[in-house]
């Protein structure tokens, strides 16, 4: 190891590499030391993540190639997801499409969902076993997860990263009858139809400014319509998920805030627990005023619920389960 830099000075030194997977489908729950029959079992999914898929299994190759004996592990955005029961993942369509085609609610952001309600747990001192948890992963793709003992009970996005919250490009739940209307307006294709959902909606395609949402508050500022309009949408819809997942759960002890948006603003934070005051919900606006990307508890001591900003890390729950998975633990 470079001194000065960090840098490796050979391949040799790695003793690992972890990759982060789009998706495991059904076949892989849990972080996976990978093999060649695995790689091959991952290519089935790339028409379940045709954007995503081949630049990990791409990754897994080459580091194949470069370290044949070093161990590869896979970890996946979908496998913190496996344990929703059938009655919350599964869609009521004719059941041989499950059967056959395995369409299903498979979630994402798996990896910052799991990180961050352990570390939630860890830093109010209870174990994760007796929470009851909304995790909001709220940046360009935001989705929401509800955990109870420590399993993820339902979340948001389904059977792609499209379904759930306002995203950054992304438009969430919407009635699937407006893709056949759009496509017959419009003389779209169905792939034409999708690229406009995940691509060319959400916060830049309903104000036609941008998918950031730092600039879409800077124009709220400024006055702009869209932009307050599309800003309310995505905290409605946000309050909405809690409040039902609230009612999946049974319950709610904890709310957990992470990712760009959900680090970082505090306006967000805010309108989102304002809205949520029926539940008892109760933050310290003068302490989330300005706050960034600092683990707090911002909920006051007469809340009924405990509101934590978390901030995520996905590289280090990857690195976690690849020391674990090396080391047989």
């Amino acid at each position: 190891m470079d001194s000065k830099y960090g840098a490796i000075k050979s391949l040799d030194e790695i003793d690992a590499v972890g990759h982060r997977i789009l998706h495991g489908q059904e076949a892989f729950s849990e972080s996976v030391v990978l093999d060649q029959d695995k790689v091959e079992t991952l290519k089935g999914f790339i028409e379940m993540g045709p954007l995503h898929m081949p630049a990990n299994i791409g990754g897994i190759e080459a580091c194949f190639s470069l370290m044949p004996n070093t161990p590869q592990i896979g970890a996946f955005d979908t496998a913190f997801h496996a344990t929703i029961p059938p009655k919350a993942h599964l869609y009521a369509l004719p059941y041989e499409l499950y059967e056959k085609y395995k369409i299903r609610r498979y979630g994402f952001h798996g990896t910052s969902h799991k990180f961050v309600s352990n570390r939630a747990a860890q830093f109010l001192g209870k174990p994760l076993e007796e929470l009851k948890m909304i995790t909001l992963h709220l940046g360009n793709g935001s989705s929401v997860a509800a955990v109870k003992d420590g399993k993820c009970i339902d979340t948001s996005m389904g059977f792609t990263p499209l379904e759930g919250l306002v995203m950054g490009t992304r438009c969430g739940d919407m009635d699937p009858a407006i893709v056949p209307f759009i496509g017959k307006k419009l003389n779209m294709t169905p792939d034409e139809v999708d690229e406009l959902m995940n691509k060319e909606s959400g916060l830049k395609g309903f104000t036609g400014l941008t998918n950031d949402m730092r600039d879409i508050q800077e124009a709220r500022a400024n006055g702009h319509k869209l932009a307050q309009l599309v800003y309310e949408m995505f905290i409605y819809r946000i309050v909405k998920y809690i409040g039902a997942y609230t009612a999946a759960l049974g319950g709610l002890d904890v709310i957990v805030f992470t990712a760009g948006i959900g680090e970082n603003d505090y306006e967000a934070r805010r309108d989102i627990c304002r809205n949520l005051s029926f539940m008892g919900v109760f933050i310290d606006e003068e302490l989330n005023d300005g706050l960034r990307g600092k683990e707090t508890r911002l909920s006051t001591k007469d809340s009924k619920v405990e509101v934590l900003l978390v901030p995520t890390n996905e590289e280090l729950s990857i690195a976690l389960d690849t020391y674990r998975l090396v080391n047989n633990r």
